[in-house]
């Protein structure tokens, strides 16, 4: 990869585009840094994920001399790690580098993880997408850091941002009709895979609830899924559960091409209907029907669910996934996480039982609410956030 963007670079300018004087960069991709120096490019690097996620990095030096962790990243002693009060509690069998798929995979991550703190310091500024109030006790630890968000694509966009899959945008009609705060909104990112017997225990804890849902299942969710049963419980909750293939929890849109909706339909969950123009820009976890998000807890869910005030049943499926649960169950105190029984697996009961917790407990919306507050004082003019975003856009206009 760096070869093949230093020659990008020289291509660009023997086409007599300008000159590049600024190179921004995920951490994750710390390998363009060196790249760029050596081509006389200015570096600005961006972390997407929290700032806690960051910060257990960048103290793996203090953690190993400390004989928490040994020489590869694996730890040494079973305890619960607190780098700073404020920030949220995590196990030490639970970090990102050791949970990111296969062991035999985590030395190739943890390698990974500390060659991109050493590209680091090439970066003149760092920024993220977090804010203040949500990370104080994180951001305290490396003021330099500059917080930019929650960062979010708007209407003005018209368009989806990052999506994967091809959106159902009968799910805003479907929400329009349902009454304020009663709708549990589940879905797991685009990478979380369950199998058959956990897919029918989430299936079966919804179905008791007794609640409306809105259920996002992509093609590729829980393979080996037995048809027959899943035809027999559609038809159980034909009048309670959507189930779709993808929603943006971003925002719902009229599809471009001929007013027709287009979806992936491998499991025969949808059929297409005629969408009309007037559909609204709107987000999902900002309608008033919404009454919880049951989230895998990835650290975008997670912003948005603050963003919009949105109590959070927690189901980390890997990475920093269970540092962000920490955060709202334990520092933000915005929700509850699902527990696994004996066998790993979260029984219907337990999904039931959670969900009810959620929604009856006025105080996980009351704190939800207070930190949409405060994350739109962020974004404001004059808030944090927006000044730090500001410097950011000035010092790369340099």
């Amino acid at each position: 990869m760096p070869g093949y963007l230093e020659a990008l670079v020289g291509e660009m300018e023997a086409a007599g585009r300008p000159k590049v004087r600024w190179l921004v960069g995920d951490v994750n991709m710390g390998w363009s840094f060196p790249v760029a120096k050596r081509l006389g490019i200015r570096v600005a690097s961006f972390w997407p994920a929290s700032m806690a996620c960051l910060a257990i990095m960048l103290k793996i030096p203090k953690l190993i001399q400390d004989g928490v962790l040994d020489d590869k990243g694996w730890p040494v002693r079973e305890e619960t790690l607190q780098l700073a009060p404020g920030m949220p509690p995590l196990h030490t069998s639970l970090l990102s580098w050791n949970n990111a798929g296969a062991p035999e995979g985590q030395p190739i991550i943890y390698d990974l993880v500390c060659r991109n703190n050493k590209f680091s310091d090439l970066a003149e500024i760092v920024v993220t997408n977090s804010f203040q109030e949500a990370e104080a006790g994180a951001f305290k630890l490396f003021p330099d850091i500059l917080p930019i968000g929650p960062l979010f694509a708007d209407g003005a966009f018209q368009k989806p941002v990052g999506s994967f899959l091809p959106e159902d945008e009968r799910c805003l009609r479907w929400l329009d009709a349902r009454a304020d705060g009663s709708v549990v909104y589940v879905a797991f990112g685009s990478m979380a895979i369950f199998d058959p017997r956990q897919f029918q225990e989430l299936a079966e804890g919804l179905e008791l609830t007794g609640r409306p849902f809105l259920w996002v299942v992509r093609p590729d969710f829980t393979p080996g899924l037995d048809m027959a049963w899943l035809q027999a419980f559609q038809r159980r909750v034909a009048g309670t559960g959507m189930i779709v293939s993808w929603c943006s929890q971003q925002q719902v849109r009229p599809c471009q091409t001929h007013n027709k909706l287009h979806t992936i339909e491998p499991l025969n969950f949808l059929n297409n209907t005629d969408v009309h123009d007037s559909v609204l820009f709107r987000q999902v976890l900002a309608h008033r029907a919404v009454a919880c998000f049951v989230s895998h807890c990835g650290w975008n869910s997670t912003l948005e669910a603050v963003r919009n005030g949105v109590p959070v049943l927690c189901w980390p499926y890997f990475c920093d996934q269970f540092l962000d649960r920490s955060y709202v169950t334990d520092v933000w105190r915005t929700g509850l996480a699902v527990a696994p029984g004996e066998d790993g697996v979260v029984a219907k009961e337990e999904v039931r039982g959670k969900v009810d917790k959620v929604i009856g407990d006025a105080g996980f919306r009351k704190r939800a609410g207070w930190l949409k507050d405060a994350a739109a004082e962020c974004v404001g003019e004059d808030g944090s956030s927006y000044k730090n975003f500001t410097r950011f856009v000035e010092l790369l206009s340099e």
